[in-house]
């Protein structure tokens, strides 16, 4: 027989657990209709994981930045006015590029170049026309502080060696920039920064509108229209019109196609070479060395030479110190009284000459 305990174990117990069961399954039904149900009375899931949902409010998407269209019409904005001011009644100007590299040390490029300007004849007027522009921000502050004409164009790296990465990067970029000059209708004389100018060259220069491109060598042959002489970009004076505009189009062109290491001056000599000058129709004039000379080949008269170019020069520090030696020279010839000029030779350019044996 079983005892009372054994009949409330077995039979009492099952039961209150299925009378537990239903009454929260009909709660928690109440409670999902409740919460599910519309104010017309239907009831939907959707409702119910509304109330249960909260989403992530997202910040409103950003205005976009200003359009590439809007930062080319701000730069040629900037660009005209810094042409306009620098140029002049025949929309002629000067152009030097400067980088943190030409502005360090006790006697910086910079200051070189300049003093060409201050020590050279009838040099000092044509600084008003000089546009320099900065490839960095040190080079830019530089140039304000001196006063001078000063336009800003980043680029990345700085000048350490001739053939550097840096500098053929900065050296595509230059051609690039002149090549919208050219575009914007201005003609420009291009002069390096190792260029120093002891007379006006303008005199020396054929203002003849035929002429598109007059150019220095690095050796002049005797024939200033001769293919055959070496030139050099490192003083040049051209003319916007459509045809130097194709050309510039065509140098910078080659920037990808041409050998690695190349710079802007081999890829033009390479496109006259190649027949480009020819095709293009251009008429081109080739500096005569006495004018326009430089370490590669000496002006063999100190009272006609107008520029003197640091070519045939590997580092920049080997140029400033041979620079210098040029400004002396031209001081003292200067000082001279005497017009037989026999005994006048240029200083050795004996830094730039040993600066090719650097590893």
């Amino acid at each position: 027989m079983r005892t009372l305990e054994q009949e409330i174990s077995s039979d009492q117990f099952p039961t209150a657990r299925i009378l537990l069961g239903i009454w929260i399954f009909s709660v928690v039904s109440l409670i999902f209709i409740y919460l599910g149900s519309d104010k017309d009375g239907s009831v939907s899931i959707t409702n119910i994981t509304h109330r249960f949902y909260h989403p992530t409010h997202l910040p409103p998407p950003q205005s976009p930045s200003p359009s590439s269209k809007a930062d080319e019409n701000s730069y040629g904005a900037l660009l005209e006015e810094a042409l306009a001011k620098v140029s002049n009644e025949n929309k002629t100007l000067i152009i030097a590029f400067v980088n943190k590299a030409y502005i360090e040390g006790d006697k910086p490029m910079l200051d070189i170049f300049l003093d060409g300007f201050w020590v050279g004849e009838d040099t000092y007027k044509l600084t008003r026309h000089l546009l320099v522009v900065a490839v960095d921000q040190p080079a830019y502050d530089r140039c304000t502080f001196l006063q001078l004409h000063c336009y800003k164009l980043k680029t990345e790296g700085v000048e350490t060696l001739f053939m550097a990465d840096d500098l053929l990067q900065m050296m595509w970029r230059r051609t690039l920039f002149l090549g919208d000059v050219l575009k914007r209708g201005y003609n420009f004389i291009y002069t390096d920064m190792d260029v120093l100018w002891l007379r006006d060259p303008f005199p020396r220069l054929n203002l003849d509108e035929s002429l598109d491109l007059q150019i220095s060598v690095d050796k002049f042959n005797g024939d200033q229209w001769s293919e055959d002489n070496p030139i050099n970009t490192g003083f040049y004076m051209i003319r916007s019109n459509n045809k130097t505009i194709a050309l510039y189009d065509e140098l910078y062109g080659e920037k990808d196609n041409s050998v690695v290491g190349k710079n802007e001056q081999e890829v033009l000599l390479d496109l006259m070479r190649r027949g480009e000058f020819e095709r293009l129709g251009l008429q081109v004039r080739f500096l005569d060395t006495i004018f326009f000379s430089g370490f590669c080949e000496n002006s063999k008269d100190v009272k006609k030479v107008s520029t003197v170019h640091a070519n045939c020069c590997r580092s920049i520090k080997a140029k400033e110190s041979d620079l210098i030696k040029v400004l002396h020279d031209w001081r003292r010839f200067k000082a001279s009284f005497n017009d037989d000029l026999s005994e006048f030779h240029w200083s050795d350019h004996r830094a730039c000459r040993n600066s090719w044996n650097r590893r």
